[in-house]
């Protein structure tokens, strides 16, 4: 191999990391507050859900799959299922029973907007976290943001796209509550704002002390949510993880941070490994010449 062949080499593999870098910076770029911020929260839509009140009859769940034409599974469905946006689980510990409603709580400043690097996810200013399929690449970013675990990855899906919850955004936009509130028979889902959610909370613990656990959780765990909740069971006990006040985004960002410095070695050592091997075979191949 000649001295111009070994040198193009070299240039295609300075030009593949140099591409590499450049799209790693693009990735690590930081979303705009407008995106991942809570903004006006006062008016925002949330749901306060009593977990005392919630008997697992599951007509939540079937109200979810019937508005958003989601499968019906023969099988129950699981917290894995990118097609099942709300689940009813059931803790029991010795005689203390309790359910829990697996949902996407919609962050006022949610970790799988600020991690989208193409604006599928956004939290709107009335309060859901939405989600846009056509502008999705699969990259499944927003699973790592996420500290709920909800956003799941539909693998039986061609296209790979992402299923949540929106709290019903088309429902309140036609001034309608949100399909699973509505289908609640024993009001253990109650829908308004957040501040007038957050009272109606703290007057139940007020009134029923020995009923409930003295915190309402989405107050202030990872900055905030706009689905709260109330247990006369731990709340760490049912699956929910104990943050303290600190915006969910702030580990986000140490994701984004970290990715494109191991997407750049990580293209820069396969292209290496590459030009490597060509230029060994190439060589080979040079050194070699068929008897005449």
């Amino acid at each position: 191999m000649t001295d111009r062949q070994d040198s193009l080499s070299r240039g295609d593999l300075l030009k593949l990391v140099g591409v590499a870098a450049a799209g790693a910076l693009a990735l690590s770029a930081p979303e705009t507050t407008s995106a991942s911020g809570a903004g006006n929260t006062e008016h925002a839509a949330a749901m306060l859900y009593d977990a005392t009140r919630c008997v697992g009859c599951k007509s939540c769940e079937a109200a979810c799959k019937e508005w958003n034409n989601l499968p019906t599974e023969e099988e129950p469905p699981t917290d894995t299922t990118a097609n099942t946006w709300t689940l009813i689980k059931q803790y029991q510990e010795g005689t203390t029973r309790s359910f829990r409603k697996v949902q996407c709580l919609h962050c006022l400043h949610p970790g799988c907007v600020s991690v989208c690097t193409v604006g599928a996810l956004r939290k709107t200013e009335e309060g859901p976290v939405v989600y846009d399929a056509y502008k999705c690449i699969g990259c499944r970013y927003c699973q790592y943001g996420c500290p709920y675990g909800i956003p799941k990855f539909q693998w039986d899906e061609p296209l790979g796209l992402i299923g949540k919850c929106t709290l019903c955004a088309n429902r309140l936009a036609e001034g309608q509550i949100p399909a699973c509130a509505e289908a609640c028979p024993v009001e253990a889902l109650t829908f308004g704002t957040r501040p007038d959610l957050l009272k109606e909370a703290y007057d139940r613990i007020q009134q029923h002390p020995g009923r409930y656990v003295d915190r309402v959780y989405g107050e202030t765990e990872g900055g905030g949510t706009s689905i709260l909740a109330l247990s006369a069971v731990p709340f760490e006990k049912l699956g929910l993880p104990d943050l303290g006040p600190e915006p969910v985004t702030q580990g986000s960002v140490n994701v984004m941070n970290t990715s494109p410095v191991v997407i750049t070695m990580a293209l820069a050592i396969f292209s290496g490994i590459h030009w490597f091997g060509k230029n060994l075979s190439e060589r080979k191949e040079e050194s070699w010449r068929p008897p005449l």
